[in-house]
């Protein structure tokens, strides 16, 4: 084979190693002046080096292992061109290409670490490392270097963001200064809060829903979609749809071309281009806050409003932040799964260890492969057969009745505890009400003994009377002769 330079013939064994599972390096180069005459490029593994002090003191792995796979590079003078003259492929060493990523010649860098990397290498050959604008520039990277990747899709996430977050959340359970033990205990108070959070979320969608900022149809479709969470970020896109404004710059077959203004300011207006394609339902902005953050910007929906569309293509409805995801985490048994969910997490453990033989077994080959999925495509019918005949009648069990939809919140589990506990709930209403009680029948036997007192000075008094009464009628007058009464 030939090459136009010997960095391509390098390049070209390099991508070959890797997808043959080995690394290279080179053996030697060979000069006349300053020209390069041929290099020697070999297996990392080549040659194989004795260390002078004993393995009972130094037990360090060793790579070389005599390895004779390698090529010969020379170059040709009258055509100018590098060729391979000598090539050998075998190795004294088994190669593995799933694991080849792991070895340093082919370790990719992340993007963060690329371009440090870049950046420094530019310094250095432009002589630029004590210009003071740069420095500056690269200190504020945080502002600008974004831009450069709104084509990628990252859920509104930063790079450090997950860390952050998970460190937040952390925080609140435990310290630096927590023991294992207790690390143990909180860990798993906090999968109990985590899990607690996503039961009021979805009892919350459930049960009740944000109105609409607008009376676009779109935003109605959205707020059926997503979650609550969600569709706040989305309404917000939707107000600001109200200080853009909509040019038709050309148009033809069914594909626009839209300028749109947005008044930041009283005195700045920022233009985007805004592509629409009728056939195809697709809107793409030059903002690319759908391609970055999953979410329709305000300019595509300013453009979608002006041609009057009532629906957006499912491609801009995310699985992700849908009120109806399955979350596949759910089946795996956890200590805090409530008693409607925990048969359903053992029947999915059962499945799971008698599958994985199963697997093992069919892919030893291309056939039983073929074989299992086919039975896969089987089973799977019949099963959606049965769930289709069950949801036609009403005789389900109370188990398969909850468990497709649970979306409210359930009562904690009772846990029996020793005697009787020193403060019980409503101790405080049942106090209250012996208090009102006491006071009640103190006042009824007050009342009584008044009334006892009154009616025996009553007694006592027209006792009293009557004596006086018949002592008088006893003693009449002298000379009447009536009867004393």
């Amino acid at each position: 084979m030939t090459f136009t330079t010997l960095e391509d013939a390098g390049k070209f064994y390099r991508n070959y190693a890797k997808a043959a599972g080995f690394s290279t390096r080179v053996r030697c180069t060979n000069r006349k002046g300053n020209e390069i005459k041929n290099q020697l490029i070999t297996c990392s593994r080549e040659g194989k080096w004795k260390s002078k002090i004993s393995p009972t003191e130094k037990t360090n792995p060793t790579a070389g292992l005599n390895c004779p796979a390698r090529i010969y590079i020379h170059t040709l003078k009258d055509v100018g061109a590098w060729i391979i003259s000598k090539v050998v492929l075998d190795h004294s060493h088994p190669c593995c290409p799933s694991k080849a990523e792991m070895l340093k010649q082919h370790r990719e860098l992340s993007i963060k670490d690329s371009f440090d990397r870049n950046w420094n290498d530019f310094l250095v050959n432009f002589g630029l490392a004590d210009n003071k604008w740069l420095s500056d520039l690269y200190e504020d990277r945080h502002i600008w270097v974004p831009i450069y990747l709104d084509h990628h899709f990252w859920a509104g996430m930063r790079s450090t963001q997950r860390s952050e977050s998970m460190h937040s959340f952390f925080n609140k359970y435990i310290t630096r200064n927590s023991s294992l033990i207790q690390f143990v205990k909180q860990y798993d108070n906090c999968l109990g809060s985590r899990e607690q959070a996503e039961r009021e979320s979805d009892a919350a969608d459930f049960h009740t829903v944000i109105p609409c900022a607008t009376k676009s149809s779109i935003e109605t479709q959205f707020q059926d979609a997503y979650t609550q969470a969600k569709f706040r970020e989305v309404q917000a896109q939707f107000r600001g749809k109200a200080n853009c404004i909509t040019r038709l710059k050309n148009s033809a077959l069914g594909y626009s071309v839209y300028e749109v203004g947005e008044q930041v300011s009283s005195s700045i207006l920022d233009k985007f281009a805004v592509t629409y394609d009728s056939f195809a339902a697709e809107v793409k902005c030059q903002c690319l806050l759908f391609e970055s953050r999953g979410i329709l910007c305000r300019h595509a929906l300013s453009v979608l409003s002006f041609e009057q569309v009532s629906q957006v293509s499912p491609r801009y409805i995310l699985e992700r932040w849908s009120k109806k995801v399955k979350r596949r985490h759910t089946y795996i048994k956890s200590s805090h799964d409530e008693p409607l969910i925990e048969p359903r997490s053992k029947r999915f453990d059962q499945l799971v260890f008698r599958s994985q033989n199963i697997c093992e077994f069919a892919s030893e080959s291309e056939e039983l492969t073929a074989i299992l999925h086919r039975a896969y495509d089987n089973v799977m019918a019949e099963m959606e057969a049965v769930k289709a005949k069950r949801k036609g009648t009403s005789s389900l069990s109370h188990e398969d009745a909850n468990l497709e939809s649970v979306n409210e919140l359930q009562s904690p589990p009772r846990i029996r505890t020793r005697g009787r506990p020193k403060n019980r709930l409503g101790s405080k209403l049942e106090k209250q009400i012996a208090n009102a009680t006491k006071k009640k029948k103190t006042k009824v036997l007050s009342e009584i003994n008044l009334f006892d007192a009154a009616s025996a000075a009553h007694s006592s008094s027209s006792q009293y009377q009557g004596q006086v009464l018949n002592y008088q009628f006893r003693v009449p007058a002298a000379g009447d002769n009536s009867l004393g009464v």
